[in-house]
């Protein structure tokens, strides 16, 4: 099996891979769920793993019976946590040493410089409001960690932003993925979670791009 193709696949229809688990493996979809928002939220490379369309998955699941809503959530806000807080700690290491490089093809300092004035500007909120966009979730603990911000004001941000991303879309999941129209177009509803915050993700980054360096 190709990963790539299969991830892709995972990610688009993540209700019928999630639901396929469930029923294969039974308490190993705990795991599974672990895994897959840890490496999400805390390893840089992997931004592009489900979250938000993951997460109501598993909602409308602990809705149908076929999950624990308790257990799920419990699972899902530990990987969320300890995640940010990895990735953090990667930030805090590696950042000064990134720092340090001027403009090549693996790295473009330029960008990365807009990255860090626009975390300065605004702050702790980044890392609340960051866990509902995809991409900035990933990368705005290692530009927290960069800024050398402090270990305590960021587990705060990161525990608050955590508890409102899962339980927030977990119950949502759980109230509404039982709804007839919901289960027809469930596939639709994940491609707009997907593609909406990507939007305004990409719609940031140009204007970002727009204004010079202060």
């Amino acid at each position: 099996m190709d990963i790539i193709p299969f991830l892709f696949d995972f990610i688009l229809h993540v209700d019928k891979h999630l639901e396929t688990f469930v029923q294969s493996y039974g308490v190993w979809v705990y795991a599974l769920l672990f895994v897959i928002i840890f490496v999400e939220t805390g390893l840089v490379v992997m931004p592009f793993l489900p979250g938000d369309s993951l997460l109501f998955v598993v909602g409308a699941l602990c809705g149908a019976g076929l999950m624990s809503y308790p257990v799920a959530v419990s699972v899902l806000l530990l990987a969320a946590i300890l995640g940010d807080q990895c990735n953090f700690t990667i930030g805090r290491y590696f950042g000064p040493k990134v720092f340090k490089w001027e403009n090549s093809r693996l790295f473009n300092k330029a960008a990365f410089d807009r990255t860090h004035n626009f975390y300065e500007r605004y702050g702790g909120i980044t890392i609340i409001l960051a866990r509902f966009m995809p991409f900035l979730r990933t990368f705005a603990p290692f530009v927290a960690g960069v800024a050398a911000m402090s270990r305590v004001k960021f587990t705060l941000f990161n525990v608050t932003g955590a508890v409102i991303w899962v339980l927030g879309i977990c119950t949502a999941g759980y109230f509404l993925g039982s709804i007839p129209w919901v289960k027809v177009n469930l596939d639709k509803i994940i491609w707009a979670m997907i593609l909406v915050p990507g939007l305004i993700v990409m719609f940031g980054a140009w204007k970002a791009r727009k204004q010079p360096l202060r």
